[in-house]
């Protein structure tokens, strides 16, 4: 028996993990990766390189991907709660300019898998979120490419957003419900439209 569940999502090769967690007065333990189990779920990414990044409430990151180097990734949340999206940017696809989105959270304890060929970015719903991943390729800073947050031709449905689409990826006039400024990086400011 598997201490993980791996469920597919509308778009080929985005694949949610949900990990078994053994709890007890002391705390908990978990896998949160092992490869022969990973690969019998359909994740065969091999990979090279982990990070982790520490985000305030209203933080947007992304989205974001490599063009010459591609990279899969495999994302979870270990502090806070974000909502995740991966958008289909593979020539061909039928699905292509699509996206799924899910909570991540250190309550759900939940994975998200991404295959390469997607751009990825996440929004920190609570008052700060830690978030790790895996990459299967190195990072190559002049290799990134990315598209505006808010590009009404994907439609991201952001949770808890307030403001309206103003023709640029510019912050500006956009909220979460309780207040909170969404807060952009000057690069992730300046992203066009995917068209």
């Amino acid at each position: 028996m598997s201490n993980f569940t791996f469920t597919k999502t509308k778009i080929d090769g985005v694949i949610i993990v949900e990990t078994k967690t053994f709890g007890d007065n002391r705390g908990y333990f978990m896998e949160t990766y092992e490869q022969r189990k990973f690969a019998e779920g359909g994740i065969t990414a091999k990979f090279v390189q982990d990070n982790q990044s520490k985000s305030v409430k209203g933080v947007l990151r992304g989205i974001h991907m490599q063009k010459k180097h591609p990279q899969a990734k495999l994302v979870r949340v270990i502090k806070g709660t974000v909502y995740d999206v991966a958008v289909d940017l593979r020539e061909g696809s039928p699905t292509y300019g699509e996206y799924v989105g899910t909570i991540l959270s250190d309550e759900n304890k939940r994975q998200f898998f991404i295959p390469r060929g997607f751009a990825h970015g996440f929004l920190v719903l609570s008052d700060e979120a830690e978030f790790v991943y895996k990459c299967d390729e190195f990072y190559y800073p002049d290799d990134e490419l990315g598209i505006a947050w808010n590009d009404p031709g994907i439609g991201i449905q952001w949770p808890n957003l307030m403001g309206e689409y103003r023709g640029s990826a510019s912050a500006e006039g956009y909220f979460l419900k309780d207040g909170t400024k969404i807060i952009l990086s000057e690069k992730d400011e300046k992203l066009k439209n995917l068209n």
